[in-house]
């Protein structure tokens, strides 16, 4: 049995400990916003926040999480600058198939917590890793430029 701080909620999981932290939140709690893109950490789909710093939890093990928080996209309007991106996602429209939102978001989150007024170039390095097969990257461009700005 293992304790988990989740999205400020103390969870109890039962799990292996190199079970990937994404089957835990998807399986185990039924926090399904985070999705299974890849399994090999390489698209972005399934990144969450641990110890506040953003992590592929396809290929993160339970147990490396300790007592660090985990928070999820479920939880990150809870936060002024997740506020601030999602305002800003709706504003640009970013979505159109979704499926890689969550993680682009919590990607975008965990950068503007570090880099509050960016330039152009540097979001587009912060946000390459992250692979939108919609091509929407022009607008998550906008919308994390535009959220800096409102942060401001």
């Amino acid at each position: 049995m293992m304790s988990l701080q989740v999205n400020g909620l103390t969870v109890e999981v039962d799990v292996a400990a190199d079970t990937p932290l994404l089957w835990v939140l998807r399986e185990n709690l039924k926090l399904t916003g985070s999705k299974f893109g890849c399994g090999i950490a390489a698209c972005g789909a399934c990144t969450v926040h641990v110890g506040g710093n953003a992590v592929r939890s396809c290929s993160y093990p339970v147990s490396a999480v300790g007592q660090q928080a985990v928070t999820t996209i479920e939880a990150v309007a809870a936060d002024p600058v997740g506020k601030a991106v999602q305002v800003a996602w709706i504003k640009h429209d970013v979505p159109q198939c979704g499926y890689c939102q969550s993680g682009q978001v919590m990607t975008a989150v965990d950068f503007l917590k570090k880099k509050r007024h960016p330039s152009e170039a540097e979001v587009v390095a912060a946000m390459g890793g992250n692979l939108c097969r919609c091509g929407a990257y022009q607008r998550i461009k906008a919308a994390v430029l535009d959220a800096s700005k409102s942060l401001a």
